[in-house]
């Protein structure tokens, strides 16, 4: 993989004003990692796109900083909780010559007999694993044959995946990646009871959350009130 650089600068913004400096496609975020003191940055919305549908969580990003060049991983994305927007990143800042703990990818490929020809379910059971390795040397995806899934059952575990020169995965060995199942008939009879969506709200960074006063919900009658008589007097 070719390098990949970004061009970043400090960031003085912070709060509230955060949203004007998305609405200008500038990206807030923060570096971090072992012997480094935390910074605020910004870089440019449409080149960190660019440049994270290539390297994803595992390939190395190196940020020019006022003409230092620090290698990182993206760490984290926030995104907002309905509209999927990128609102903030985190870069994790690494040291090329030391190894590191990550996670990466699980990647099915082949063709699996229980699956085309009997008629299972595809299971990928664990969507990453963990693994250590230099971070030139991260793989952009851990791929695991399929094609040794011949029965309904089958699964495949941590153990019967290659070993590698380059990493070493740290999950235990017992631990199912991807597995067969038999196919469900789903039910016909309708289900007649539903259940009420849960609705969470998040609160996103630079944006305050308005505080609406509860009220009873429609059709909710208020306690009734003691009736001051003699008898309730009693």
């Amino acid at each position: 993989m070719k390098k990949l650089t970004l061009q970043v600068s400090k960031r003085e913004v912070f709060g509230k004003k955060l949203k004007k400096l998305r609405r200008e496609e500038m990206l807030p975020a923060n570096i971090f990692g072992p012997d480094f003191k935390s910074a605020s940055i910004t870089v440019n919305m449409k080149d960190f796109l660019k440049v994270y549908r290539v390297a994803h969580e595992t390939g190395v990003v190196t940020l020019d900083l006022d003409k230092k060049e620090i290698p990182t991983l993206i760490k984290f994305l926030q995104k907002h909780p309905v509209t999927d927007q990128i609102l903030h990143v985190d870069f994790r800042k690494i040291d090329l010559s030391k190894k590191v703990l990550t996670d990466v990818p699980v990647k099915a490929v082949g063709a699996s007999e229980a699956v085309n020809v009997k008629g299972g379910v595809l299971l990928i059971q664990s969507d990453v694993l963990s693994l250590e390795a230099l971070p030139n040397d991260i793989p952009t995806a851990i791929e695991v044959d399929i094609s040794v899934l011949k029965e309904l059952g089958d699964e495949i575990k941590v153990s019967d995946l290659k070993k590698s020169a380059k990493y070493e995965l740290k999950d235990e060995a017992d631990k199912v990646v991807i597995s067969v199942v038999a196919h469900k008939e789903e039910s016909v009879t309708p289900d007649t009871v539903s259940t009420a969506p849960e609705v969470t709200t998040e609160k996103v960074e630079g944006e305050a959350e308005d505080e609406a006063a509860s009220t009873p919900e429609k059709g909710e009658a208020k306690p009734a009130e003691k009736a001051d008589t003699p008898e309730a007097k009693k």
